[in-house]
């Protein structure tokens, strides 16, 4: 059995992980301010981010995604 374990999945190149944007990319993809993604998540109305130490990362992919779901409306607007 060779079954691909831990880093080795995530290294094989079946498994293309989306990439990592930082803030200012997501802010540049959204055409919006830095400050107003910021204000999104102290909303928890924007794109979903995950903390890397103090730094916030975002999969590429699941902000097109939150992206494509907002449908004409603005963040946060229920």
């Amino acid at each position: 059995m060779n079954a691909k374990r831990g880093w080795e999945t995530l290294m094989s190149p079946e498994a293309e992980p989306s990439p990592i944007w930082d803030a200012d990319q997501v802010a540049a993809y959204l055409k919006v301010p830095k400050a107003t993604l910021y204000g999104w998540r102290t909303k928890k109305s924007g794109p979903p981010a995950r903390r890397v130490g103090r730094h916030l990362r975002y999969k590429s992919d699941e902000v097109i995604e939150w992206f494509d779901k907002l449908d004409g409306q603005l963040p946060g607007d229920d």
